[in-house]
């Protein structure tokens, strides 16, 4: 869903990604302003690199989903084809967390707006990610 609405939405959310990465909705007087990127360009190409990773764990997980539930009756096979989902998951991880809470987040002090502020979200589906992750991995 989040590939579907910043593809068929791409300037609303993109005016989030360039709010950030401006840190332009940060505390007044903020010291750290110098990590903000003013360049177009760069906006336009970190939004499309975070489309582009939302598309591709969206097609790993649905690849993933599909194998997994051809191979249900067969223990072996079904393990084999969680490695995909756990790819999948991984980047979700890597993109949420790693991505929106650690870059966005921290770095361009994203939580510091009262607009532009994502990581309540970010957390909650990178929380999601790593549970499934977790139950993928030790859950049988």
């Amino acid at each position: 869903m989040v590939a579907l609405n910043n593809i068929t939405d791409y300037q609303s959310n993109f005016l989030f990604v360039q709010h950030v990465l401006s840190m332009d909705t940060t505390f007044p007087g903020n010291r750290l302003m110098w990590r903000g990127i003013h360049s177009p360009l760069i906006h336009h190409l970190s939004y499309i690199a975070i489309i582009a990773a939302a598309v591709l764990i969206a097609i790993l997980g649905w690849i993933s989903t599909i194998a997994m539930w051809q191979a249900r009756h067969d223990a072996d096979r079904f393990r084999q084809k969680k490695a995909l989902a756990s790819l999948a998951l991984l980047l979700g991880v890597g993109l949420w967390f790693g991505g929106f809470i650690v870059v966005g987040g921290e770095w361009f002090l994203m939580w510091q707006s009262e607009v532009w502020n994502g990581t309540e979200s970010a957390f909650r589906i990178a929380t999601l990610f790593s549970l499934f992750l977790l139950f993928l991995r030790f859950g049988d």
